[in-house]
């Protein structure tokens, strides 16, 4: 069986994973520069708390949330490795998809919550953090939970059975988990529906 050369570009199984680490990292990033005392978006986002800036807001939800963002950049980069097997990748697969789910929930969820205005938020989000949260934040969690859902379920890596012919002319099972082989359907492959 011959190999078909390796492309040069980013492989789907890669692609959603890097792009869940710039979203991580950029969002990171902003974090940490309100942290450092920038207020660009702040007032929009966190309201009261971005002009009292209290302790516990800048050290957890600003030092904090930053520092996790870093390391959801982390874990979309193990998501992105095409070489990560066994226990790990499980453990990334699934952090992944926990990611996506919270992300998800908070995306959608908060954006259920303003647009229906369930909770009756008038007299504590004034009408410009409405807008800035519906038109810009949840937007912002929703690609990110969808980025990390993609991430996680493109590093999906699984192994398949292919039927190889044998120097006998008989036909025996050769596992592979080349991503080259087991992102595509082969002829004589007997592994789940997922070999495409």
């Amino acid at each position: 069986m011959s190999r078909e050369p390796r492309s040069t570009d980013a492989e789907p199984s890669t692609l959603w994973g890097r792009i869940a680490c710039l979203w991580a990292v950029a969002f990171a990033g902003l974090h940490f520069y309100w942290a450092v005392g920038g207020d660009v978006g702040l007032s929009i986002s966190a309201g009261p708390l971005a002009t009292e800036r209290p302790l516990w807001f800048v050290v957890a939800g600003l030092w904090g949330v930053g520092a996790l963002c870093l390391l959801g950049a982390l874990l979309a980069w193990l998501l992105a490795r095409p070489g990560l097997r066994g226990v790990p990748a499980l453990l990334a697969r699934w952090l992944g998809w926990t990611v996506s789910a919270l992300l998800l929930v908070r995306g959608i969820g908060i954006e259920v919550l303003l647009l229906t205005d369930t909770t009756h938020l008038d007299t504590s989000v004034s009408e410009e953090q409405r807008t800035w949260t519906l038109a810009l934040w949840n937007p912002w969690f929703v690609a990110g939970g969808l980025a990390f859902g993609l991430a996680a379920l493109r590093s999906r890596r699984h192994t398949c059975v292919l039927l190889r012919p044998t120097a006998a002319g008989s036909t025996a099972a050769a596992r592979t988990t080349d991503p080259q082989v087991s992102n595509r359907r082969h002829k004589g492959c007997r592994c789940c529906a997922g070999c495409e």
